[in-house]
């Protein structure tokens, strides 16, 4: 893949990125297709490649020594990951998997290295990124310490709907998580979460459905944080 296709993929990392810029790179990429449920890497994994999603869903997982799983992040279409061992050498640190059946590009190591060396834009980017995680982690942190379940459910949907861009009355989040997939995100149990979404809906604050929910109240929703 030449830069230029590169660059016709639209991806955000690459926003504003010239062809001329990338002319010089020997860029190592390819896609991989993945099925729902297929592990792209785990944790602990060696290889060091960065990751760009193109289509599906893909949710980063950590698995403790006790089988409990703890849900990061669920990467929105275009997104990158896999960087921090692209750049350190280390190995991962969490795992990757399909939730369903999804579209990959594979950058190596090297040439993400080259990326980052020889395009200023991209090193920018990339850096602001890694910031904006940890102020994330350090947000999050903060709720799994000072909030309460319902407080933990009623963030995780407003964050949810910001990233979707319906944060309003009347919002839909469609192939919204499970009461699983949100109690793995936000440390606690399928069942609490479950009397939450509950409570929640019959205090009108949302309307919850299979893999979808309306936004009825989004004032009344963030009242509960």
């Amino acid at each position: 893949m030449t830069g230029e296709d590169l660059l016709h993929l639209n991806l955000p990392l690459f926003d504003g990125v010239t062809a001329a810029a990338l002319a010089g790179l020997d860029l190592n990429v390819k896609e991989k297709t993945l099925d729902a449920w297929e592990i792209l890497f785990n944790q602990q994994d060696q290889d060091r490649d960065v990751y760009f999603l193109l289509s599906g869903t893909l949710l980063a997982v950590y698995w403790s020594m006790e089988g409990r799983e703890v849900i990061f992040t669920r990467f929105p279409t275009g997104a990158y990951f896999g960087e921090i061992a692209a750049l350190d050498g280390g190995e991962r640190s969490l795992a990757v998997v399909a939730r369903s059946a999804s579209r990959v590009l594979m950058v190596s190591r090297q040439s993400f290295l080259d990326l980052i060396e020889s395009v200023p834009q991209i090193r920018q980017r990339v850096t602001t990124d890694l910031v904006q995680r940890v102020r994330s982690l350090t947000a999050k942190n903060v709720e799994l310490t000072t909030f309460s379940v319902e407080q933990r459910v009623a963030s995780f949907l407003i964050r949810l709907a910001v990233e979707r861009d319906c944060l309003e009355v009347r919002g839909v989040v469609e192939d919204a998580p499970t009461h699983a997939e949100i109690a793995a995100s936000i440390g606690a149990n399928r069942e609490m979460v479950s009397r939450t979404i509950t409570n929640l809906a019959r205090r009108g604050a949302i309307k919850p459905s299979r893999r979808r929910i309306e936004l009825c109240d989004p004032e009344r929703l963030s009242e509960h944080i």
